[in-house]
């Protein structure tokens, strides 16, 4: 069971970013699924999820209109697609499988001109 981020780099505020997260070992269909991220010496924040019941979402405020989750069950991936990228932004974001907050290793975004 792992789960594998992809895509994170330096950004400039005002970018875009895709995250993807490749899920092996499990049915990502089968699961509730989030982002999360953490920025240097903070905790982790829920930045979106996503349900496996009828794939509903949720935003943090701080992200609400420029994030947006979605998921590919047959490729097995999860998305993230960050617009408006601020550098309040900057921080490592980890694909998570709520269920039992089983995470990958993340990837990182750093937004900075």
């Amino acid at each position: 069971v792992q789960l594998q981020a992809s895509g994170g780099g330096l950004v400039r505020p005002g970018g875009s970013l895709r995250l993807s997260c490749a899920a092996s070992g499990f049915t990502l269909s089968a699961y509730a699924m989030g982002w999360v991220r953490q920025a240097p010496g903070k905790g982790f924040e829920r930045v979106s999820t996503i349900s496996q019941v009828d794939g509903s979402t949720f935003y943090a405020p701080s992200v609400a209109g420029r994030f947006t989750i979605s998921r590919d069950l047959a490729k097995g991936t999860l998305y993230l697609q960050m617009n408006s990228l601020k550098p309040e932004d900057t921080a490592r974001y980890y694909c998570e499988r709520l269920r039992d907050s089983l995470k990958g290793q993340g990837t990182q975004v750093p937004v900075s001109s």
